[in-house]
C-alpha cells in the first residue's frame, strides 16, 4: 500500500521497546502507539501495560511494524528457537485497512526475516483469521489440540 513504510526490527525490537522509534528512527511514542492498536483492534491483547509490552518485545525473536506517515498501522512478532519451531503473535491490522495486503506484507516480513526463514515449522494460533492464514500457505492440523495453562 502506498506510503507504508515497514519496518523489521532487531530481535528484542531495542529502539521500540526503549526509545519508542518510529519508521523515521526518531522517537515518536511508538510503545504507546503499539498499546493503543493492540488496545483498539486486537481483543486477546488489551491492557497490557507498557512494561508488559517492553518484556514482550524483549523476548520476541522477529518484531514488524507498518506505519503510514506517524500511524501505526500494523504490528506482528514471532519467538523461536531460530532451528525447529517459530510461532507467529500477535499479527494485528486495523480493520479499516483489512484486506490491502497489509497483514500479508507483515508476515511475509516475518517469515522471510533471518530469525524465521531456516525454521523447519512455523505455528499461529487464531481464532478469526484462519481463511487469511490459508492463503499464505498455513494448514489447520488434524489431531493436534491447543492446551493452555493459566498462571
Amino acid at each position: 500500500m502506498e506510503g507504508t513504510r515497514l519496518i523489521l526490527h532487531a530481535p528484542g525490537a531495542p529502539g521500540l521497546r526503549w526509545f519508542g522509534l518510529g519508521p523515521t528512527w526518531k522517537p515518536s511514542r511508538g510503545l504507546y502507539k503499539l498499546q493503543r492498536l493492540l488496545n483498539q483492534h486486537a481483543f486477546w491483547a488489551q491492557g497490557r501495560s507498557i512494561k508488559e509490552l517492553r518484556r514482550m518485545l524483549r523476548g520476541s525473536a522477529a518484531v514488524a511494524s507498518l506505519w503510514q506517515g506517524k500511524r501505526l498501522v500494523g504490528f506482528a512478532r514471532a519467538t523461536s528457537d531460530g532451528i525447529y519451531r517459530a510461532v507467529l503473535w500477535d499479527v494485528v491490522i486495523p480493520e479499516d485497512l483489512q484486506g490491502k495486503g497489509l497483514g500479508r506484507l507483515l508476515v511475509e516480513a516475518l517469515m522471510s526475516s533471518p530469525q524465521l526463514r531456516d525454521v523447519e515449522r512455523i505455528y499461529l494460533m487464531t481464532t478469526n483469521g484462519a481463511g487469511f492464514y490459508k492463503q499464505l500457505g498455513f494448514q489447520e492440523v488434524a489431531g493436534q489440540r491447543l492446551m493452555r495453562r493459566d498462571n
